[in-house]
């Protein structure tokens, strides 16, 4: 079977009659990390041999109605975004040629985006699957849907699993973290961002050692631990990890059986691994200016969308969108409108780069009044 010409048109019923190998394809990849140590890698590592999964079914309860009708990574931000297209563009910068994407709530509003995504992509080595939940119970927790999933990843047989979150606005260069990956001899990467010790109670939060390799990690910490030096710094987990294949497929394996496990990646596989495994930090850096301090957000509450999209928005954007070099992608969103005499003072004038091929609605700047008869400072216009 000519697996990834399989993969290449996506599909929205799991793996359909592909049949699992006999044998686990990626149980002796750990073992090359020697290997991997007496050579130098580059900044950057291809991603040929690596499966991309973004998590993109969880309900998003916290954004309260903004979520009632559709998925937290269906909502648009940005203009003419949706919040998943920061993951998917930063897949396709990164050269990853494989996307599958795990839905389950509201997954009707997300999935006509992802059908437009896949038609729309500039190369067919890029292609992306839907993987709705397999159980009747649906996905019971991140590792969960990535288990359920299990039979896929054996299938494809890649080298590495990158498993992402569908609901961050950021960009980042995985292939910098698979070259970190490779660099250690890891069988884990976990992708690590400084925040205060008050926002790291939302966040899994590590300790390391000076060849930053994990040594505690533990998921929304009450009381988070400051890293040593950082005063009110922790380092907290992005929810994004690259694993050696065998290594997750044994974990998962584990993990479902387990009676007591909440079947989470930051509960329960990430703090079983440290005890066993090779587990590694990869600071955080923007793409195309690594020493500067990079833009990273968990849109997961209505403050953390109302100013990821205020940081976004005016003449100097904490992250730019105009940026050619790493362009954020989407494909088919209609412009806001704006009507009457109003002044606005910071907007995002323009669409993010279209897909290829993409039937996109590319609008000119908005034209707005600016006398006194209104004053609008800081709002979200959704359709």
């Amino acid at each position: 079977m000519n697996v990834p010409h399989a993969f290449s048109t996506i599909q929205q019923d799991g793996i359909g009659s592909t049949e699992p190998s006999n044998s686990d394809q990626g149980a002796n990849l750990g073992q090359h990390g020697a290997a991997f140590r007496r050579i130098p890698y580059p900044t950057r590592a291809p991603l040929s041999d690596t499966l991309a999964l973004v998590l993109a079914g969880g309900r998003g309860s916290r954004l309260g109605a903004l979520t009632e009708r559709c998925a937290k990574p269906a909502l648009p931000i940005a203009g003419k975004c949706r919040i998943i297209d920061f993951a998917l563009s930063n897949c396709l910068n990164s050269g990853v040629p494989r996307v599958g994407v795990l839905t389950q709530y509201m997954e009707h509003s997300l999935i006509p985006h992802l059908r437009a995504w896949a038609s729309a992509a500039p190369s067919r080595d890029f292609s992306i699957r839907i993987l709705p939940a397999r159980n009747a119970g649906g996905y019971l927790g991140t590792a969960d849907a990535v288990y359920q999933n299990r039979d896929l990843i054996r299938a494809l047989s890649p080298s590495y699993v990158l498993v992402l979150a569908a609901d961050h606005v950021y960009k980042m260069d995985y292939a910098a973290m698979l070259a970190d990956h490779l660099r250690r001899g890891a069988d884990i990467t976990i992708g690590c961002v400084e925040v205060t010790l008050e926002e790291a109670r939302n966040f899994g939060v590590m300790a390391i050692d000076p060849d930053r390799r994990v040594r505690h990690f533990v998921e929304k910490p009450q009381a988070p631990e400051p890293m040593p030096g950082g005063g009110n710094a922790a380092l907290a987990s992005m929810g994004i990890y690259i694993f050696n294949t065998g290594v997750l497929l044994e974990a998962l394996e584990s993990d479902a059986a387990s009676t007591c496990s909440s079947h989470d990646f930051g509960k329960d596989i990430i703090p079983a691994a440290i005890a066993s495994g090779r587990v590694y930090a990869h600071s955080f850096r923007d793409p195309r200016h690594p020493d500067h301090r990079s833009y990273w957000r968990d849109v997961g509450t209505v403050d953390a969308y109302w100013r990821t999209s205020m940081d976004l928005a005016g003449a100097a954007p904490a992250l730019s969108l105009q940026d050619k070099s790493w362009p954020i992608r989407t494909v088919g969103l209609p412009s806001p409108a704006v009507s009457g005499d109003v002044a606005i003072n910071a907007s995002i004038r323009y669409a993010p780069s279209p897909l290829p091929g993409a039937a996109t609605d590319l609008t000119p700047p908005v034209s707005v009044h600016s006398d006194d008869c209104g004053m609008c400072r800081a709002s979200l216009t959704l359709d």
